[in-house]
């Protein structure tokens, strides 16, 4: 089994950040004559912008860091599972084709699952870096978009 190094864990993040952006900007434009859910996508799409930005720069200063942790292996195993599910695909892939999401129950419904694989990954995450107000940052956020769809699913 390949093994992860701490920076395509990083990178992973980044890309993840960025698929994210691509499915909010593509529902938010299939749900457009919903005003109130085409807004919250795209204000999603935008959190994750300033997301991606943040992992690219933490990207960058946990390379700086020194060596990976002891526990690295095991990290990485658990890490490759998260990336493998359905939400992440690997680099230079994508989401799946939202051809299936039909109505706005489904769209959210897909968007809650998203953000909960992003948030565990994030949270294991955490447990690696040293950078731990950064991560507290973007996991608090990742919860909020939790919250914010879940409104829309008891709607």
């Amino acid at each position: 089994m390949n093994k992860y190094n701490i920076n395509e864990v990083m990178e992973m993040a980044v890309r993840t950040e960025q698929l994210g952006y691509q499915f909010y900007t593509s529902i938010a434009a299939k749900f457009e004559k919903d005003e109130k859910l085409a807004g919250l996508f795209t204000k999603l799409a935008s959190k994750e912008k300033v997301h991606e930005k943040t992992f690219a720069e933490l990207k960058d200063m946990v390379s700086k860091s020194g060596p990976e942790p002891v526990e690295w292996e095991e990290v990485s195993n658990y890490m490759r599972a998260f990336v493998e599910s359905e939400f992440f695909l690997g680099k230079g892939k994508s989401l799946p084709s939202m051809d299936h999401i039909k109505t706005v129950k489904e769209a959210v419904k897909f968007a809650l699952g998203f953000e909960k694989e992003t948030l565990l990954y994030f949270m294991e995450l955490r447990k690696i870096v040293r950078e731990k107000e950064i991560m507290d940052e973007v996991i608090n956020e990742e919860k909020s978009h939790i919250m914010w769809l879940a409104t829309f699913m008891h709607a």
